[in-house]
């Protein structure tokens, strides 16, 4: 049976990411106290005394705004209703019952679902007699807490897994899906192609730059494969970041990638490669995933043919340390090149954790040193003894030699190549670690 999904769901700033945070216990959402700093839907996995759960969080509701991004907000949490099997509502003890709190009780009670309410901001049990208000609401199931303390977590916890249904407790765990962190500058199209990708809306699309903060968590299947797709902000320079949002930001984007398999680059194909799409493509380089250079707008871009190769010839040329990404051009708005994008994420992971028998790996290093032979260290011949494959993902191999302080930067380089000549790895970084017979060497 599918693992229970609970949905927080509240006004701006009443503590839903920090209640998000404490059940998964790790820091993916952004806190801070400017409203709406949450806007897109958040998922996490928890486990709630022993038992599995996906908990989203979700943005701000602002019911009376026609703000277009808080709109969008409230469409977000219409789509986590109908996703959720059970639903907390946050409400501020701080500021007392509001007519928006009511107004979001009325509306959410619709959907039939289990409530719990949470007065959050109880941050003494003494204080927990002057929550009687929100009990006129006739929620049962209503909780004083603290969520950025803890206090009164463990007796919401303990009463909401009391409703997860018995067959989830034999719930087999999904598979291991690969996971695919679409970054790049603001406004390159990112949360679009992921929106039509899976064909919903299930990311905020906006042309205000920025719009996406947090890293946000999409499950997709295509051809029997489990993807996950984690759409993060857009990465600014340094000296756009002076909004403690924006440096937030920048954190939650740098830690998409070092829990990504796979990071798809995502340039404006109308405007070109720009020194900011070379920092963000040194992250992900630096963490050794898996990459992709994907051109988005290319049905913007006039006689597209033709513009190609030019076009390919300035990534190359910026991008050089990622000669061994694909790049692909696509449309967020038409469609085009997403079926190339699918494949190439299928075939980009197979390399990236592929695995070579030492057997074959020695061999290919020597017809590489009979073509291309050692040069001296100090008077020493260097002589390469065997190499292994110490890991995958991305492939790692350890090369035990004489004197490996010895190995020129250019000939591991070559060595490199000679790796990717025969075994291909396109698309992943390849190191190579040089190590003597001796821990002394």
């Amino acid at each position: 049976m599918p693992v229970p999904v609970v949905v927080i769901i509240g006004r701006a700033n009443v503590g839903k990411s920090t209640l998000f945070n404490k059940l998964i216990q790790k820091r993916n959402s952004i806190v801070n106290d400017t409203p709406g700093v949450t806007r897109d839907r958040l998922f996490g996995h928890a486990e709630l005394q022993g038992r599995p759960a996906i908990v989203i969080d979700t943005g701000g509701i602002d019911l009376d705004s026609t703000n277009e991004i808080e709109v969008q907000i409230r469409e977000q949490v219409v789509v986590a209703e109908e996703e959720a099997d059970f639903i907390i509502i946050v409400v501020d003890k701080q500021q007392g019952l509001t007519a928006y709190d009511r107004d979001i009780i009325q509306q959410v009670r619709k959907s039939g679902k289990p409530l719990f309410l949470a007065v959050n901001k109880v941050d003494q049990p003494s204080h927990e007699k002057e929550i009687g208000e929100f009990f006129q609401m006739g929620i049962e199931a209503t909780y004083p807490i603290s969520a950025e303390h803890g206090l009164g977590l463990s007796e919401l916890i303990e009463d909401l897994v009391k409703e997860f249904p018995p067959e989830s407790l034999d719930a087999e765990p999904a598979p291991e899906a690969i996971k695919v962190a679409i970054v790049g500058k603001p406004n390159a199209g990112k949360s679009s192609l992921i929106n039509k990708l899976l064909h919903s809306e299930r990311c905020i699309v906006s042309s205000i730059p920025g719009t996406t903060r947090d890293a946000v968590d999409t499950y997709f299947q295509y051809q029997g494969k489990d993807i996950v797709f984690i759409d993060t902000a857009g990465i600014r320079r340094k000296g756009r970041t002076r909004n403690v949002l924006d440096k937030f930001s920048v954190i939650m984007a740098l830690k998409a990638l070092d829990r990504c398999d796979i990071a798809v680059l995502v340039l404006d194909g109308y405007d070109g490669v720009s020194e900011q799409d070379a920092t963000i493509a040194g992250y992900a380089f630096d963490r050794g995933k898996g990459c992709i250079i994907v051109a988005n707008k290319w049905d913007l871009v006039k006689e597209p043919r033709k513009s190609f190769p030019k076009f390919e010839e300035q990534v190359r040329q910026k991008l050089r340390f990622l000669e061994f990404a694909p790049l692909l051009t696509v449309s967020a708005k038409t469609g085009q090149g997403l079926n190339k994008l699918l494949s190439s994420i299928g075939k980009v992971y197979r390399e990236y954790s592929k695995n070579i028998s030492t057997g074959r790996l020695n061999d290919c290093f020597e017809r590489a040193i009979m073509k291309n032979p050692m040069s001296s260290y100090r008077g020493k011949f260097l002589k390469l003894l065997y190499t292994t494959q110490v890991k995958n993902c991305p492939p790692t191999f350890r090369c035990f030699i004489n004197y490996p302080q010895g190995v020129h930067f250019s000939y591991k380089r070559y060595l490199t190549n000679s790796l990717r000549k025969v075994f291909g790895f396109s698309g992943t970084p390849v190191r190579l670690l040089f190590s003597g017979r001796n821990k002394g060497d």
